[in-house]
């Protein structure tokens, strides 16, 4: 594309640029790129201090505009764009969070043969504690704590699977949780990250 076709683009507003996308108009997603890329970038590395990250996610967002052209759905392209990063964002660092809590849990949970005996020994009281807690669960609680935390069903699928109401399910999950909490206190400081993993909801 020659300079006056750039110049051409840079000069139409947000709406033309979304109704020449809707045909296929790689001018006007040039456009909208250059427009926008480096102010989304900015946001996503002040959120996540990633540099790789921040592209990641801006690219992806860009991908999805263009293979999504055709829809017209975007009314509003700058406040289209900024929420859709900001979910990106919240999806990644949720992600994340799951990802540190799994990993920790396996960490506790696996024995290390490198360890000494007395962490050796801390760590088998945890599962040992953890596993007392779970037993002492009421039989219906114990299964809808497994499916919820440990098989990461969502209440309507538990709900479905057991023939019980959703705020049924909610109840035996706020139930487990609050019996596990006073199950594992003696074990708070050596398991707070564990716990918090557990608990989360």
């Amino acid at each position: 594309m020659n300079r006056s076709g750039l110049l051409h683009y840079s000069l139409w507003p947000d709406a033309a640029l979304l109704d020449a996308l809707q045909t296929d108009n790689e001018g006007a997603f040039t456009e909208i790129y250059k427009r926008y890329c480096y102010r989304l970038f900015t946001v996503a590395y002040r959120k996540l201090k990633s540099r790789e990250v921040a592209e990641e996610l801006v690219q992806d967002l860009f991908a999805t505009i263009w293979t999504k052209r055709a829809e017209g759905q975007i009314q509003n392209l700058e406040a289209y764009l900024f929420t859709a990063l900001r979910y990106r964002i919240i999806n990644y660092v949720k992600s994340q969070r799951v990802q540190t809590g799994y990993e920790l849990y396996c960490r506790v949970a696996q024995s290390d043969a490198t360890q000494n005996t007395e962490e050796q020994l801390a760590q088998q009281d945890l599962d040992t504690a953890l596993q007392a807690g779970l037993d002492r669960l009421p039989e219906k609680s114990r299964e809808v704590f497994r499916l919820s935390r440990l098989e990461h069903h969502t209440v309507p699928e538990i709900s479905g699977r057991l023939q019980l109401s959703e705020k049924a399910i909610e109840y035996h999950i706020t139930k487990s949780l609050k019996l596990l909490r006073g199950y594992l206190q003696d074990f708070l400081l050596v398991t707070w990250p564990l716990l918090l993993w557990i608990t989360k909801i």
